[in-house]
């Protein structure tokens, strides 16, 4: 039997860094793997930076969702995990 059905798999986890309510916006670092990046999340207008540019197209938008579903039980200090059905 072949294993191609699974899809792979990698967890990714984040640490918040600074959290502004006033300012409507999130910092923090996610891993995953060997990759390193940190991000800011400006939830009000609906951007999020990731830097550095290795590697990000991988974790923007599985991040964005996470952020987008977790937000207000999000607090600076945290730390935090989702998956990515990819392998980085």
């Amino acid at each position: 039997m072949s294993s191609s059905k699974h899809l792979p798999a990698t967890t990714a986890h984040v640490r918040i860094t600074h959290q502004s309510w006033q300012n409507g916006k999130i910092e923090g670092e996610v891993s995953a793997n060997d990759f390193q990046w940190q991000f800011r999340w400006r939830f009000r207008k609906g951007q999020l930076t990731v830097e550095p540019s290795l590697g990000r197209a991988l974790i923007q938008e599985p991040l964005g969702r996470f952020l987008e579903q977790s937000d207000y039980q999000l607090e600076p200090g945290g730390d935090y995990s989702f998956t990515i059905r990819a392998q980085l």
